[in-house]
């Protein structure tokens, strides 16, 4: 593996009174892709958004443990200045864009915490409207009018325009059409081809672990498996479990 740019030591959380992560461990490398699979309930999404640092009640509460970056906490740091400081973005399940927003007004609330020069945003632009041609031929339109496919672009576009290095999705495909769904996965590919570090949940395990260079497999907020995806792939109860075998 590659120098850790993320380390989750040892990470408990919980929501109220109830615990949904038990003590879990793991990393991403800079450059890598990691993916972390599960059934729904599993703590897959607890676990980026306490990555995120979002605050209670959107996310969990950390009470033991550690999340560092490059080797330092970052517990109680700001969601404002994980984005800003750390180039960390999250792309959230449910996408979570401004429908009574243009798709150009969502993409350039994503810069204003930027501290780089217009011309690095304006190159952001290109580059995103380059990797999603529909949103250029759209920019003008209302999110919400967008189909779910467009909004999903839009989302991995204003996480990209935050001008973020690292790229955390929780279920990119969700209610995506099969063709749809790859176009999007080739994207993602393309990007960590260029050196953006993805860290991915995604509802389709099959597709995740061939995507991906390692997985972690997390079972009631546990981690009970790991290692490379093909490794993965071929580990009996994992195929049992998740992939269909």
């Amino acid at each position: 593996m590659t120098t850790p740019l993320i380390e989750v030591e040892n990470l408990y959380v919980k929501y109220g009174n109830i615990e949904a992560l038990h003590g879990i461990d793991f990393s991403v490398g800079e450059g890598e892709i990691v993916t972390l699979i599960g059934a729904n309930g599993a703590g897959k999404s607890t676990t980026l958004m306490s990555i995120a640092q979002l605050p209670p009640p959107e996310a969990p509460k950390i009470f033991k443990g550690d999340i560092k970056f490059k080797g330092k906490s970052i517990l109680g740091m700001a969601p404002d200045k994980i984005v800003s400081d750390l180039h960390l973005a999250l792309v959230p399940e449910g996408r979570h864009i401004f429908g009574n927003l243009t798709v150009e007004e969502n993409l350039k609330l994503a810069t204003y915490a930027r501290k780089d020069s217009q011309a690095d945003i304006d190159r952001d632009y290109k580059r995103v409207y380059s990797l999603f041609s529909r949103l250029d031929e759209r920019k003008k339109q209302r999110s919400e009018s967008l189909s779910g496919g467009e909004q999903q672009m839009l989302a991995v576009g204003r996480a990209l325009m935050s001008g973020c290095k690292i790229i955390m999705l929780d279920e990119p495909s969700m209610g995506l059409a099969p063709l749809l769904m790859y176009d999007m996965f080739r994207t993602l590919k393309e990007l960590n081809k260029e050196g953006m570090t993805i860290l991915l949940i995604e509802q389709n395990a099959n597709l995740a672990l061939k995507f991906a260079h390692r997985g972690y497999v997390i079972d009631t907020g546990e981690i009970v498996a790991q290692g490379p995806c093909d490794q993965l792939r071929e580990d009996p109860e994992v195929k049992k479990a998740y992939l269909g075998g």
